[in-house]
């Protein structure tokens, strides 16, 4: 997969918390968040005040969220500058066809 080399067809959000994070704040604000899941940092956002982990689904139960404040620079540690740029490019024509959709 383009945005992980950990993705797999049987678990799509595995090692795309960085990234995904990368993207939410790049695109929304707010702050990148971490916490540790089996000995690792596990990287979301809260925007508003609200969190929101759109790669939770990789782990068998939810994490016990601790929000540590991290950074885009320390999410970029778990992914790569290309990875960030296809994922961006991605959402951003995902945005544009659903702006271009039209209510029926």
């Amino acid at each position: 997969m383009e945005s992980s080399s950990l993705w797999t067809p049987d678990n799509p959000t595995k090692g795309q918390c960085g990234v995904t994070a990368i993207v939410l704040f790049q695109v929304f604000g707010g702050d990148i968040l971490k916490t540790v899941v089996d000995g690792q940092w596990h990287y979301y956002n809260r925007i508003n005040g609200v969190r929101y982990d759109f790669t939770v689904d990789q782990f068998p139960e939810h994490p016990q969220y601790t929000d540590n404040p991290s950074s885009e620079a320390e999410a970029l540690t778990d992914t790569n500058a290309r990875q960030v740029n296809y994922r961006i490019t991605r959402f951003r024509e995902e945005m544009s066809n659903m702006d271009s959709a039209k209510p029926v």
